[in-house]
């Protein structure tokens, strides 16, 4: 088994990254498998300096570990999204010559615009095709025009349900053509959209099982597409649930939902925190401290909560002591 754990350094690790990051390094070691830790910087724009070291070491301090990253090496280098460039290039190639994919110059407007005409049937701005005659040669140059394009690249979806068996939320079906549409591959400035980039660079490093938040199982099926378009092996799934503030949304600020680097400076223990987290996954007792290596021989994916937790200002309380 070889799982991964993937943030992007965009801001603080809070107490659902560090969930995920948990579920997923008891995964891998309770199977006796290896951990990559693959940083996800190609959203520039977001990126913040020293971030990313910042992140690493909140997960060290935790008693998380990793075999191969961007601070240990290994054979499957670089570790950085945005230093993988060429190998995006290539899978572009790839679906161009096979005619999978197509220039796309509408804004968010004209695709929202669509998806609310009287035609529409669907809620959401699903994309319609709108741009779907103007393929793309492969041979043309412009293909790889990185920061000097002005259209996205799109991956063709054609009809049918895609289906995969989720280790923790069993059978899953999407119809991604009904659902999203064509899907872009490539980003207007010419950098590689999340959907493509995962994809790679998950085969690239030989992942087998890919743990995550609940909220990426929909974009399972587009990227299962794209593994078939290319002719990679698939990995198998384990999407954990999030959680969420009292009024069901994603834990924010708002919500007051700390940081590691907040609890480490309010003095709160790794093993507290620790602890909290397994205890709302049901592998430790409440209020109990432990460390990720204790969990180990605890750690069954049948143990795992299928729907989101709801962190109350009590549970935080309780976790800041």
């Amino acid at each position: 088994m070889r799982g991964r754990f993937a943030p992007s350094p965009t801001g603080a690790l809070h107490v659902g990254n560090a969930r995920t990051a948990l579920l997923a390094w008891l995964h891998a070691r309770a199977a006796g498998g290896a951990l990559v830790m693959r940083v996800e910087d190609l959203d520039v724009g977001r990126v913040r300096a020293g971030v990313m070291e910042t992140q690493l070491d909140e997960l060290r301090w935790l008693g998380l570990d990793w075999d191969e990253g961007p601070d240990v090496g290994g054979p499957h280098p670089p570790y950085l999204q945005s230093a993988r460039t060429e190998l995006y290039d290539q899978a572009l190639r790839a679906l161009a010559a096979r005619g999978l994919l197509f220039e796309c110059a509408c804004s968010r407007k004209d695709i929202a615009a669509a998806a609310s005409a009287p035609h529409a049937g669907e809620e959401g701005p699903r994309y319609r095709g709108i741009c779907r005659a103007r393929a793309v040669d492969a041979s043309v140059p412009s293909l790889m025009a990185h920061g000097r394009s002005r259209v996205a690249l799109r991956f063709r979806v054609e009809p049918g349900e895609v289906c995969f068996d989720d280790l923790l939320q069993g059978r899953c079906c999407f119809e991604p053509a009904e659902e999203t549409g064509d899907f872009v591959a490539r980003r207007k400035d010419g950098t590689a959209a999340y959907q493509l980039a995962v994809v790679v660079d998950d085969a690239a490093m030989g992942i087998t099982h890919v743990v995550r938040g609940g909220d990426l199982l929909s974009s399972t099926a587009r990227q299962l597409l794209l593994y078939r378009a290319l002719g990679l092996p698939e990995p198998r799934f384990l999407h954990v649930p999030l959680m969420l503030g009292a009024d069901g949304e994603r834990l924010a600020k708002r919500h007051g939902a700390v940081s590691l680097g907040e609890l480490r400076a309010r003095g709160v223990p790794a093993e507290r925190i620790v602890g909290w987290l397994a205890a709302t996954c049901g592998l430790a007792a409440e209020g109990e401290r432990v460390s990720p290596r204790e969990l180990v021989p605890r750690f069954s994916v049948d143990r795992l909560p299928r729907t989101a937790t709801v962190v109350t200002d009590g549970m935080l309380r309780g976790l800041m002591g």
